[in-house]
């Protein structure tokens, strides 16, 4: 696996330090940019992506942080730059909808674990192209046993007394496997017709 380029460093590196500066400005801060439905349904959209940037508490942010760090570790190699932010677009973009659509009943959300979702979902497609068909179905297997899970019994209890929004787990990674497979018909297209 080849490793993150420069570029994309300094992109994780912005991304991880702007999470933390936000997290530092403390309530009024989280307060002001999460999802909050009844503020987008009023116009303050900025808060469909800037939700997905704050953090409930330390605890929250430190566990999306490594889960940003494994997913890079993971994955950061299987596709450019290009690719990761329509990857990432389009998870953030599905979550958004689930929300707004599906879910009337949530007030507000913060955190990027639904996104992580939505790198976890594309990671294992890119898996099925990269890696051996074991590693494949294993990491396929994980994905879909923790979203199964989570549908049926709820967050995972690594978040203390944190809510966990387990329906934007499942948006995202709906939102990255999409993602995943337009890309892959997308490249097999542009092969297809390359001059011989």
């Amino acid at each position: 696996m080849p490793p993150l380029s420069r570029h994309g460093w300094a992109m994780l590196g912005l991304a991880f330090a702007t999470m933390v500066l936000l997290w530092l400005g403390g309530d009024a801060v989280r307060v002001a940019l999460r999802y909050e439905r009844e503020a987008v349904l009023n116009g303050e959209i900025w808060r469909l992506i800037s939700g997905h940037i704050v953090h409930f508490d330390l605890r929250h942010l430190a566990l999306n942080l490594g889960g940003a760090a494994l997913m890079v570790l993971l994955f950061a190699a299987n596709y450019s730059w290009l690719p990761w932010i329509w990857i990432l677009s389009v998870s953030v973009v599905a979550i958004d909808i689930g929300f707004l659509w599906l879910e009337p009943q949530l007030i507000w959300y913060v955190g990027v674990s639904g996104v992580l979702h939505g790198v976890l979902a594309a990671g294992a497609v890119a898996w099925w192209r990269t890696e051996s068909k074991w590693m494949s179905a294993a990491l396929t297997a994980i994905v879909v046993g923790k979203l199964s899970w989570e549908q049926w019994q709820g967050g995972l209890h690594l978040s203390g007394n944190m809510p966990i929004i387990v329906d934007a787990h499942l948006y995202g990674a709906i939102g990255g496997l999409v993602a995943a497979l337009v890309l892959n018909a997308w490249m097999g297209r542009a092969k297809s017709n390359r001059p011989l």
